[in-house]
């Protein structure tokens, strides 16, 4: 049997998933699990897909950074797989590890990608501390604490930390952070 897995980062690349799901399906994929969750959250489908595979099935994803975010996320995905019985196909590679050459070339390509990634994130960090230096870059803005003043109001009503972060839309943590700086009683 051959699954299919996609993946987008987030509900925004909707059209993405949609993309993906159709040219598995066109590829012959006659069971798909899809998600929308970054890289380096938990993966639900794709641990679903995993557990489903059987002895002789392929697993395809459409791209190699749909599937793994690391060398060492895809060498264990590999093993996963492998320790079905089973294949991993990466149709834009073109790409099968059913044979030799496919394992030597995902080796290789899994290596790229994330080489390619770590550049991406210096040359990131390195825009990011040039815009700081020249005073253009603030960060993202804090959400939490222009809500301080509410969080405090509902924790003195008697909300749980759990309750105020729902209602208010902010983790539970910045509760806490908000909770542990509040100003001392006059």
């Amino acid at each position: 049997m051959i699954v299919g897995y996609a993946r987008t980062s987030t509900a925004d690349q909707k059209a993405g998933l949609e993309a993906q799901e159709r040219d598995l399906r066109t590829a012959g994929a006659e069971r798909l699990f899809s998600e929308e969750t970054s890289s380096v959250a938990t993966r639900e489908a794709l641990r679903d897909a995993l557990d489903f595979i059987r002895e002789g099935d392929v697993l395809m994803v459409t791209k190699l950074d749909r599937l793994a975010r690391s060398i060492r996320d895809l060498m264990e995905i590999v093993e996963a797989v492998k320790a079905k019985g089973a294949a991993l196909r990466i149709l834009a590679m073109d790409l099968d590890t059913s044979s030799a050459t496919g394992k030597l070339m995902l080796g290789i390509l899994g290596s790229v990608a994330e080489f390619e990634r770590e550049i991406m994130l210096e040359r990131q960090r390195e825009g990011i501390a040039k815009a700081k230096a020249e005073g253009k870059y603030k960060g993202r803005a804090p959400t939490a604490r222009k809500k301080a003043t509410e969080v405090l109001k509902l924790l003195e009503e008697g909300l749980t930390e759990v309750a105020v972060a729902e209602r208010l839309g902010i983790s539970r943590s910045s509760v806490q952070r908000i909770k542990r700086n509040r100003p001392a009683a006059a």
